[in-house]
C-alpha cells in the first residue's frame, strides 16, 4: 500500500475521510466485489428483513444517516 497516500488521507478532516471511504467503497462495489457474509451477519440480515416486512414504513434513508454522521463529525 502507498504509505504517502494513506498519510495524506489521514490528514483529511473526519468528514472528508468518511466521504473518501464512501467513494472508495462505491468504486469497489461497481467493480463487482461482494464480500462473503459471516453467519452472524446472515442471521442479523434475516432479522432485519423480517422486521422490515412487519413494518415497511419504519425506515431511515441512507442520505439522512450519512448527513447525520457528517454533521456530527465535521465539527471536530
Amino acid at each position: 500500500m502507498n504509505s504517502q497516500l494513506v498519510n495524506e488521507a489521514r490528514e483529511l478532516s473526519l468528514a472528508e475521510q468518511i466521504e473518501l471511504i464512501d467513494a472508495l467503497w462505491e468504486s469497489i462495489v461497481k467493480q463487482g466485489y461482494q464480500p462473503p457474509l459471516t453467519p452472524e451477519q446472515s442471521v442479523e440480515l434475516d432479522r432485519r428483513l423480517e422486521a422490515h416486512q412487519r413494518n415497511p414504513d419504519d425506515v431511515v434513508s441512507w442520505d439522512s444517516i450519512k448527513r447525520e454522521i457528517l454533521d456530527k463529525y465535521s465539527h471536530q
